[in-house]
């Protein structure tokens, strides 16, 4: 067993909640604003019982991951939760708060699972600061995409 750990970034986003969350559940477009994911794609749902199954592959500085993930809780334009079924083993949640008709606060919550010899170097004062100011660059990339009539 490893260690897991946590990452939370928030970002506003000048739009109404049902198309931030338009924007977001559209999955295989997440590598147009999230730097390290290379691809998502949906399995074929008829090859599977499971719902809302995707793979994901993660490239950065070298290492690759690839994963699936389950979509395991739908809340429309609120919350949606995932968790890996093989691979990386990571889970998360995005809410989207509306804060009125042309305001949304978008909260992602992302934790992921380390062997304990590499946990030490995630520490917020090593490399786990750099994971969450890189979270953060992409969920306000997220936010611009938003903001710019991407899709319209």
């Amino acid at each position: 067993m490893g260690r897991w750990l946590n990452h939370t970034v928030t970002t506003e986003i000048k739009a109404p909640v049902e198309r931030v969350w338009a924007i977001w559940s559209d999955l295989e477009a997440m590598p147009l604003w999230m730097s390290w994911i290379e691809s998502v794609k949906t399995i074929d749902q008829s090859a599977t019982t499971l719902p809302d199954l995707t793979e994901w592959t993660l490239a950065a500085n070298g290492f690759r991951f690839k994963w699936k993930a389950q979509i395991n809780e739908r809340i429309e334009a609120q919350k949606l939760k995932w968790e890996s079924v093989g691979g990386l083993p990571t889970k998360g949640c995005v809410r989207f708060y509306c804060e009125d008709e042309k305001h949304t606060v978008v909260k992602l919550n992302i934790e992921y699972e380390l062997p304990k010899v590499l946990a030490p170097l995630m520490e917020p004062s090593i490399l786990g600061g750099m994971v969450t100011n890189e979270l953060q660059a992409n969920l306000d990339r997220f936010r611009d995409l938003v903001e710019s009539n991407y899709g319209l």
